[in-house]
């Protein structure tokens, strides 16, 4: 699976997805996904298996446990095992739910 796969399957499941951001973010509740960095499985000086660390993020004006649960369903589905943060962006007024994903020969 690519990021552009996990943004199809977002979108399919009716959240607005883009890769980093919106430049005029939809209604909330959306959806992003973001390159956090590399986890390459190395060996002899060489990259042999990329593994990339990414990001998904749901943006929501109140606290949603049914669209957590959509996407953890679907993620569940696609056999991403995830991690969950959960924070209050004072500024734009939203919840912010990110998914730690790790996408394996798929960046």
């Amino acid at each position: 699976m690519t990021y552009l796969d996990l943004i199809q399957e977002m979108r399919d499941l009716g959240f607005p997805c883009a890769y980093h951001h919106f430049t005029t973010p939809p209604e909330p509740p959306y959806t992003v996904v973001l390159y956090a960095y590399s986890s390459d499985v190395q060996a002899d000086n060489q990259n042999y298996a990329e593994v990339g660390n990414y990001q998904l993020e749901l943006y929501h004006t109140i606290k949603h446990p049914p669209s957590e649960k959509k996407i953890e369903d679907k993620l569940r589905e696609l056999r991403l095992p995830y991690r969950k943060i959960e924070t209050y962006v004072e500024s734009e007024k939203l919840y912010q739910v990110i998914y730690q994903i790790r996408l394996v020969g798929g960046n």
